[in-house]
């Protein structure tokens, strides 16, 4: 089968970052697994960590942390889905990964893709749409009822352009968010946020300025560079909640305000196969609804084209610079 995958870890601009393979196709699938037709993928900030980071050591690894698909077998203890069943899903990182023309995921981790969007569009959502929601809902404990401020950093980015939509859409909260420029402004606003702040000045300050108390900060990127800003801007009581990594962030800061930190790993359910790890499915089907419902928007932000070494060199480039609004999708081998 064609695949993407790498065999070394290298910067982006390397001719052999990324390497076009014929692999051979998975086996069978057993118990809950699906085997899946990939249509579409799209590009996350754990791909480039991963490529960076975790050298193969000569065997070839193929990533890809989100896709869009049909199912083409089931092993014999899934229950969910059916061959032919359109699908999207997240995967896991401790499994060959979408960057390829078939591939094995578990059923409980995967949704019936929305059927009014495209493979590419639909690719573009389960990763973000995972985050977004476990880290708002289940990790910091942000309400469903109530009207109070939530404050989202990096309102433009994947996991930032659902929480925006998922808070506007789930509760009656005052959603305020982050962006530098005015097309990620406009992006953020477009969505749906109240309130877009600068995250290249004094976040703190521009925060207070609003007059609002904010006991839930979901910061989505650059945490430890806005540690001191996020913990000033902070009530006593209140939660933080992370994505990335916070390096040499001072987490003492929270003491004195009886502060949270809520962790917030998408792949936690997969890789530690939890009594809870169906709730991915679940939660996978609710974005699909909405989005079907003509209420969630796509976070796709630009389509590379198809799917080979070349175009996701260029993905990965993309979200590596920061610069990106939306998601990085491609589509067909």
């Amino acid at each position: 089968m064609k695949a993407v995958a790498y065999t070394h870890c290298h910067p982006v601009d390397h001719p052999d970052v990324l390497l076009d393979l014929n692999l051979h196709e998975p086996h069978a699938p057993h118990g809950h697994d699906l085997l899946v037709e990939v249509r579409a993928v799209s590009v996350n900030p754990v791909d480039t960590k991963v490529r960076r980071n975790a050298d193969p050591a000569g065997e070839p690894r193929v990533l890809g942390f989100d896709a869009a698909g049909v199912v083409r077998a089931v092993g014999p203890d899934v229950r969910l889905f059916h061959v032919g069943d359109e699908v999207f899903y997240a995967g896991a990182v401790n499994r060959p990964g979408s960057n390829a023309e078939l591939q094995l995921v578990d059923e409980r981790i995967v949704g019936r893709r929305p059927r009014t969007i495209s493979f590419a569009e639909s690719a573009a959502l389960p990763l973000t749409s995972l985050t977004a929601y476990e880290a708002l809902f289940e990790r910091m404990g942000v309400p469903r009822g109530g009207r109070e401020p939530v404050l989202v950093t990096g309102g433009a980015g994947g996991v930032g352009s659902v929480a925006i939509q998922l808070l506007r859409l789930l509760t009656d909260h005052t959603v305020i968010t982050t962006a530098s420029r005015p097309e990620t402004r406009q992006w953020c606003e477009n969505l749906g946020a109240h309130h877009v702040l600068d995250h290249s000045g004094d976040l703190a300050a521009q925060a207070k300025a609003l007059g609002y108390p904010v006991r839930f900060v979901f910061s989505t990127t650059e945490t430890p560079r806005n540690w001191v800003a996020l913990t000033d801007l902070l009530t006593p009581g209140g939660t933080i909640g992370v994505i990335d990594d916070l390096h040499d962030a001072d987490v003492t800061r929270l003491k004195s305000k009886s502060g949270r930190l809520a962790w917030e790993y998408m792949f936690t359910r997969a890789v530690h196969n939890t009594p809870d790890i169906a709730e991915q499915h679940r939660i996978l089907g609710e974005v699909s609804r909405l989005v079907d419902e003509g209420r969630l928007r796509t976070t796709l932000g630009r389509h590379f084209g198809r799917i080979n070494a070349s175009n996701l060199q260029q993905a990965h480039a993309a979200v590596e610079s920061g610069t990106m609004r939306g998601k990085a999708v491609l589509e067909g081998f």
